[in-house]
């Protein structure tokens, strides 16, 4: 059945040489030997970067032009692949540690998870935004940072069941409607994952870097992997990575225990080509600090915890000046 089917072409073919074919290129045809058949088409002359240009305009097309945030300076966005692994805890102490490392700067945080915001409990705030003069919302603000989030809006056990519409015109509305006055960073805490909610805002405003969470054990890691190459492939760049839960040390023995596995982390980062941010324990002390709304960079400033996320905090400056070069 193959030798009919190859001599039933070839047969064709033959039939067909000289003729242009229906694109209008002229093909040279050479039948070789076993029935197989050889084509040798023209090249194109076109050039090829010329060709990527416009392929590159082709792709651009009905994509949102990015606009910068009145007032803020740079964004930077921490996410996770997966929840469950301390990514708003690390936003929030990371947005405390820039502040604590150097006081004459502003930031800001905004909580980009529509369905499960924990800004309001970490920051110890409740309580309906002000508006402007202009009809902008004002951030509520607790231990000098302005603060939005979707749960200053809806009651506090009120479920947020909407649909992709109606979470991108609340992301638009965090985003424009919203009056941060000048900052210096704006810590955006993004939801787990990489859907309609990270496309959105890295499509619609330029952030300056993206922070990605982890612990150290594998099933996080394939997420937090997912993550980083989206924020690659959105022209996004990656700071580099945190590795949550690092280790447990008993508080009665001071016996260290990894629960979560060792650093698995830092070998993706190596692995990725990433920056290795630091490591954060898991301590008693953060859980009951964020439980109470007292994230443990004010209210334990020398403790090891608070350091940890003091350490994160410089080394993400370290690499917005490196990135921005």
């Amino acid at each position: 059945m193959a030798q009919l089917t190859c001599r039933k072409l070839s047969r064709l073919l033959r039939l067909s040489v000289n003729k242009s074919t229906v694109f209008g290129i002229e093909e040279t045809i050479k039948v070789a030997p076993a029935c197989c058949v050889q084509f040798i088409r023209c090249q194109w002359s076109a050039d090829p970067k010329a060709l990527q240009e416009r392929q590159r305009q082709h792709m651009a097309k009905g994509l949102p032009k990015q606009r910068a945030i009145t007032g803020v300076k740079q964004v930077i966005v921490v996410a996770s692949g997966k929840g469950g692994v301390g990514k708003s805890t690390t936003a929030v102490n990371l947005a405390l540690g820039l502040l604590a490392n150097d006081l004459s700067k502003s930031v800001g945080l905004l909580d980009a998870d529509i369905h499960g915001p924990s800004i309001p409990k970490l920051m110890n705030l409740k309580g309906n935004p002000d508006l402007s003069d202009n009809n902008l919302m004002i951030p509520l603000t607790n231990y000098g940072i302005p603060c939005m989030s979707m749960g200053f809006l809806v009651d506090d056990v009120a479920p947020i069941v909407w649909r992709g519409l109606m979470v991108m015109s609340a992301i638009e509305r965090l985003l424009r409607h919203v009056d941060w006055g000048s900052l210096d960073y704006l810590v955006v805490d993004m939801p787990p994952g990489t859907g309609d909610v990270q496309l959105s805002i890295t499509q619609n405003i330029p952030v300056a870097g993206a922070v990605i969470v982890s612990t150290p054990q594998d099933i996080a890691l394939l997420d937090a992997r997912r993550g980083a190459e989206m924020f690659k492939k959105v022209n996004v760049p990656v700071l580099g990575l945190v590795q949550n839960m690092s280790v447990f040390q008993c508080p009665n023995c001071n016996h260290q225990t990894h629960i979560f596995g060792s650093d698995g982390a830092r070998q993706l980062a190596n692995t990725m080509g990433i920056k290795f941010l630091g490591d954060v324990p898991l301590h008693m002390d953060i859980r009951e600090m964020s439980d109470r709304g007292q994230p443990v960079v004010v209210s334990l400033p020398d403790s090891p915890e608070a350091e940890a996320y003091r350490k994160v905090a410089s080394t993400v400056v370290q690499r917005l000046q490196e990135v921005s070069v």
